[in-house]
């Protein structure tokens, strides 16, 4: 029945790696199964018979789905089915096509469409990583034209040593995450998160990977060459060479005059006028070629930028290759906000703005992974204001959550462990202006509003660019491209870090890839302008970590409590833990391991919780303090409630340091007082002092000594917890 059925076989990173094809989807252009251990992902990738009319771009989608069935789980939605992406699955989505794209034709209008179903999921073997190679096994033997093929393989780096795959468990303790897509002879796509790697080595880690990939490419050059179908004839929409010629000629100059500027409202004001007038004079030569024209005029604009770059080592702005384009970093810009902060780089500015949460505000994730929270959170939006146009919003699309991941992934190796700084952390970074690298302006932003937030980071973060121009064997890098020079470039190489090393990089390429020589200079570059950025910028803004939180941030405070004693702090149906939230005004959360996390406005009732919730879970001993409720009055004393079911006396002569007649002339029932025990006797009663207590924590002195008064004899001591049965013995 299945005739075309095939079967390919090898080994990756000390895993099998099995290739199905001809068995699945027969109808797709091309298709394949990709078993790589026990994690199962098929690929299909489709292509438009005709070239889709009236734009100018190559309409490319790809789409990884992620199956919750794979890993064993049911939706947690109303619908029980999956529903929209998830943010994980843009970004891989997003990091498939960055080294696919620049394969395809330039001239090339034919949709065509990728599709990774995750079908099963071995922990120990990223479905990532599978969907990678399948993607580039699917369109290698498709007859859709692309000049491939590609691998990808993730670097781990491990007590100094490169794992090329790294399982469940070496990424949890692997100091970098590096994703590298290559093809046979160069870089073409690197995605990293790390832990302040120097550059030598980050250098190091995506030669490693770009190696690995080789045997994979070797792989799939023999399965295309075995059952590849011939790439089918496409109808090019490039411009004739003499139109591009005359149109060129015709407008060069004026082009030039209106691309030199650093002012990106100027120049497009400039061009507009030239768009007509080229219009003018070739609409009636060249009759319903309108795309075609204003394909000339970006291609003439493209030469200019790039001749000026390559002959003349000319930016549009007249800066020089490594300088930066003015800076400018601010903070507290915002009141009551938990903390803010605003960096302008040229005409990019972005304000970012930090929230301080309790642990139960971690997003919950529903996704194929292990990871089912997160309490460090980044969104990037990008309204069309920031580049002087005009749409509705309609929420982030894929762009605006890979930026947010990256400045996300820039800043998590620097935020404290929950155990030191037990909040949620959400940063939102607001897209004032546009023109060139947004997201590592996001990265600026986002550590001065953490900074300024007093967020306990363990280094400041800055984030820059590096573009790329080549032509031949011609290369050169320039630092913090702009937008014009992003766009008729042919990298945008964005590195993130501290002064020691790196934290995050995200390559996008217009080209087929990167030689050692272009990363490694890109990697020098951005490192010299990060230090820059850091010392002669963001801090002297402000120089350190603000040693105390907003006044409207919510206090937190953490403790653990054995596992056993967890049903104590909560109570029968929660009748305890909700009485200390409403006298104390707080919110608790109790984690499974017997994390305790307290949240609340005013930082003595968290403390009182806090001291509640100790005093449950661990015997009061002779000389420790509380903070305690007065229940009830007694003419010799009255009774305090250091924790719900934990009740001690304090008598009428250790009310007070000065003499007391009357117990409710110092406290009444409700009242919050600070005791100190003095006495735990052998049936478990506490005797208290708010006397003591007084002395010992705030200083002060008594009238007179206990010994200088008459004393009233004392009543026998019962045990009023225990109600009528002690009355009537």
């Amino acid at each position: 029945m299945f005739e075309n059925f095939k079967v390919f076989e090898t080994e990756f990173a000390g895993r099998p790696l099995v290739v199905e094809t001809g068995k699945m989807a027969q109808l797709a252009n091309g298709e394949c199964l990709v078993r790589y251990g026990e994690t199962t992902v098929h690929v299909a990738a489709t292509a438009a018979t005709k070239p889709r009319d009236g734009i100018d771009f190559f309409p490319l989608s790809v789409d990884f789905e992620e199956k919750l069935y794979s890993v064993g789980k049911i939706p947690g939605s109303f619908l029980k089915r999956e529903g929209r992406p998830t943010d994980k699955a843009i970004l891989v989505c997003r990091m498939i096509d960055r080294p696919i794209r620049p394969l395809f034709p330039k001239d090339m209008r034919n949709d065509v469409s990728i599709v990774c179903t995750v079908m099963s999921v071995d922990p120990d073997c990223s479905p990532e990583i599978a969907a990678m190679v399948g993607t580039s096994i699917a369109l290698s033997i498709s007859d859709i034209p692309w000049n491939g093929p590609i691998s990808g393989v993730s670097v781990g780096l491990i007590d100094g040593e490169f794992v090329i795959n790294p399982n469940a468990e070496q990424r949890k303790i692997s100091e970098m995450a590096v994703t590298v897509a290559s093809t046979d002879e160069r870089i073409a796509m690197i995605e990293a998160g790390a832990n302040e790697i120097p550059d030598d080595v980050m250098l190091a880690g995506i030669l490693a990977g770009h190696e690995a990939n080789q045997h994979i490419i070797s792989f799939i050059k023999n399965i295309q060459t075995e059952i590849g179908k011939a790439k089918f004839e496409y109808p090019s929409l490039k411009p004739n060479a003499e139109m591009l010629e005359e149109i060129k000629a015709f407008a060069t100059e004026d082009i030039k005059l209106a691309l030199d500027t650093d002012d990106k409202t100027v120049r497009d004001e400039r061009l507009h006028p030239i768009y007509e007038k080229v219009h003018a004079e070739f609409d009636e030569k060249y009759p319903d070629q309108g795309a075609q024209i204003d394909e000339c005029l970006y291609q003439t604009q493209k030469y200019i930028v790039r001749r000026w770059l390559l002959d003349e080592q000319k930016r549009v702005d007249g800066r020089g290759m490594n300088d930066i384009r003015p800076l400018a970093a601010e903070v507290d810009l915002l009141p009551r906000v938990h903390g803010s902060g605003m960096f302008t780089r040229g005409q990019t500015q972005v304000l970012t703005i930090a929230t301080l949460g309790s642990i139960r505000d971690n997003q919950l994730l529903d996704g194929i992974d292990d990871e089912e929270s997160k309490r460090y959170i980044h969104h990037y939006n990008f309204p069309s204001y920031s580049v002087g146009e005009t749409r509705p919003s309609r929420g982030p699309g894929r762009r605006e959550v890979g930026h947010g991941a990256l400045a996300e992934r820039a800043l998590v190796p620097v935020i404290p462990p929950v155990e030191e700084f037990p909040y949620t952390i959400r940063l939102v970074s607001e897209v004032l202006s546009s023109n060139g690298s947004t997201s590592q302006g996001a990265i600026c932003g986002s550590t001065l509003a953490l900074m300024a937030s007093g967020v306990p980071i363990k280094a400041p973060v800055a984030g820059i660019s590096c573009g790329l121009i080549t032509e031949g064997d011609r290369w050169m890098t320039m630092v913090d491209i702009q937008g014009l020079e992003d766009f008729f470039g042919d990298m945008d190489f964005k590195v993130a870090g501290t002064h020691k090393g790196i934290t995050a990089i995200q390559m996008d390429l217009k080209i087929t890839g990167l030689t050692p020589e272009m990363v490694k200079e890109a990697l020098e570059k951005t490192h010299k302008a990060r230090d820059y950025i850091l010392d002669d910028i963001m801090l002297k803004a402000i120089p350190e970590v603000r040693s105390q939180l907003s006044t409207y941030a919510p206090k937190m405070l953490s403790t653990n409590v054995p596992v056993d004693k967890i049903r104590e702090v909560i109570g029968s149906g929660g009748k305890v833990i909700q009485k200390i939230c409403a006298e104390c005004d707080v919110k608790i959360d109790i984690e499974e391991d017997g994390h305790v996390f307290i949240a609340g406005i005013d930082y003595e009732k968290c403390q009182r919780a806090l001291d509640i919730v100790n005093t449950i879970v661990n015997d009061p001993e002779a000389g420790s303090y509380y903070n305690g409720k007065v229940t009830r009055i007694m003419d010799f004393g009255a009774f305090v409630e250091i924790a719900p079911g934990k009740e001690g006396m304090v008598h009428i002569s250790h009310l007070d340091i000065k003499r007391t007649d009357k117990v409710t002339d110092v406290v009444n029932i409700g009242d919050s007082v600070k005791v100190k025990v003095l006495e735990v006797d052998d049936k478990g009663r506490l005797n208290l002092s708010r006397r003591e207590a007084l002395i010992d924590l705030d200083g002060a002195v008594p009238e007179n000594t206990l010994s200088d008064r008459p004393r009233r004899p004392s009543p026998p001591r019962r045990d009023f917890n225990r109600g009528d049965r002690d009355r009537r013995n």
